[in-house]
């Protein structure tokens, strides 16, 4: 299933459409703590799918009865540009583990790329709730090169996608390539260009949050 957030009145679209004004983009800090809260908004919602158990808790005056989670998830993201939208997920989910995968775009003259992957820090991932999260989701391929060995090597409980901006079209290849995962956006654009950023999406969300990379730099 695909879970749409501005397609409900909240706050997630008044920090989106800072995200993509490019005035308010001038400012790094700004961004990157949009970028976080998106997360926090995110994981917000997604944190409503989760398992929960009852429990009862002491208090000064007498014993109340809650809910906590039975367990927390595993929150991945892909280098660079998910930095700051994975922390997100960590202010929310504070006991959860991470994972971060190294992949980049490798260009050919002809204009064409192709998603290389160089490494990944992972913990256990079996049997567990797995939340990965990438601000922009536009062809899918660079989710299906960096997560597509996690389905092989562990027994994924769970998964979950979560992008700020996705393109109809990397939702449609990632709902046909990862079935059975929840995939969650801020909001979905419809057009993408010949190198494949999102129209009108926002730029490119490693260079807002952190600086142009040097053109020879492969990450």
């Amino acid at each position: 299933m695909v879970r749409i957030l501005t397609q409900q009145y909240s706050i997630a679209s008044h920090y989106l459409a800072e995200l993509r004004d490019i005035q308010v983009q001038k400012d790094r800090l700004r961004f990157r703590r949009n970028l976080e809260r998106m997360g926090e908004v995110m994981a917000y919602e997604i944190s409503k799918m989760l398992d929960y158990k009852p429990v009862d808790i002491e208090t000064p005056l007498g014993i109340a009865s809650t809910q906590l989670l039975v367990e927390q998830p595993v929150i991945l993201t892909i280098l660079r540009a998910g930095v700051p939208f994975h922390q997100g997920f960590l202010n929310v989910f504070d006991g959860a583990d991470s994972g971060f995968i190294a992949s980049y775009r490798h260009h050919k003259k002809s204009g064409a790329f192709e998603i290389e992957k160089q490494y990944s820090v992972l913990p256990d991932l079996n049997n567990r709730c797995v939340i990965i999260v990438d601000p922009m989701l536009a062809t899918g391929s660079s989710l299906k090169t960096s997560c597509e060995d996690l389905l092989y090597e562990f027994n994924i409980k769970e998964l979950h996608f979560a992008s700020v901006i996705a393109s109809e079209e990397g939702i449609n290849f990632t709902k046909r390539n990862f079935p059975n995962a929840e995939i969650w956006v801020g909001d979905v654009d419809n057009e993408l260009t010949s190198k494949s950023y999102i129209v009108p999406g926002l730029g490119d969300a490693g260079d807002l949050a952190y600086g142009e990379k040097f053109k020879g730099n492969k990450s």
